[in-house]
């Protein structure tokens, strides 16, 4: 070495000659079998999740299945109480009915994600088939449901209820709100029910009966409501 030359260390004159820093290949080595072991985890999971590889998982539901039926139909419900519990965000100045409000919307819209988001995952749109044609008569007071427009699907407000309940306000307001949105959990009751009961999904199975339990609790609150606010609800779905 030349006297006076800086000192070089075998990491620098390694990396100076093209080469890589000692012990950097057995880094990346094994940096790469713990990302390999992660992935595996991460797809066995999904795994589960979706039945894959599982003999016994359903199969993935077709266009005229519960599954399918009550995904599509109970996001359209629940797009107008949706609708309607915004509605009342937008005009009550009541703050239980806000509450109230505030809570549908939140929770609904969440379901709505769910259930579309299997509709997309099993290959279906969210649109498409004859409307309650998923559910047996037994379960609609004996009434044929196929074919029924969106508008008339059980429990739901007409157009004609819905551009008066724009015109309200005040208490007039939060009555007429209770009214409907009362008559629109209880007609999404017997859609829950039967999903529930006949869905082949054991997270479309769970979901429906949690969307019944928690309207039925919702529904028993905004009876109280109404009466403490004057008003009597509207005839059954």
């Amino acid at each position: 070495m030349t006297a006076g030359a800086p000192a070089t260390d075998t990491s620098t004159r390694a990396t100076q000659a093209g080469g890589a820093p000692p012990r950097s290949g057995a880094l990346r080595t094994a940096l790469l079998a713990v990302i390999a072991v992660a992935l595996l985890v991460i797809g066995g999971a999904l795994a589960v999740a979706l039945g894959i590889g599982d003999d016994e998982a359903p199969a993935t539901p077709g266009a005229d299945s519960v599954d399918a039926g009550f995904s599509r139909d109970m996001s359209i419900h629940h797009d107008q109480g949706v609708e309607m519990a915004n509605l009342a965000l937008e005009r009550s100045t009541d703050p239980a009915i806000r509450g109230l409000a505030f809570d549908i919307a939140e929770t609904q819209n969440n379901q709505v994600g769910r259930m579309r988001g299997w509709l997309a995952l099993w290959g279906l749109t969210p649109t498409g088939g004859e409307r309650m044609a998923w559910m047996a008569d037994s379960h609609t007071g004996g009434h044929d449901m196929s074919g029924m427009d969106g508008a008339l699907m059980p429990g739901m407000a007409t157009e004609e209820e819905l551009a008066e309940l724009r015109t309200l306000s005040g208490t007039e307001f939060d009555v007429q709100f209770l009214r409907l949105m009362i008559r629109h959990h209880e007609g999404g009751a017997g859609m829950a029910q039967y999903g529930a009961e006949h869905a082949d999904q054991a997270v479309v199975r769970s979901l429906a009966a949690s969307i019944g339990d928690s309207q039925a609790a919702e529904t028993s609150l905004m009876v109280g409501l109404l009466s403490a606010r004057g008003g009597t609800p509207l005839p059954p779905p």
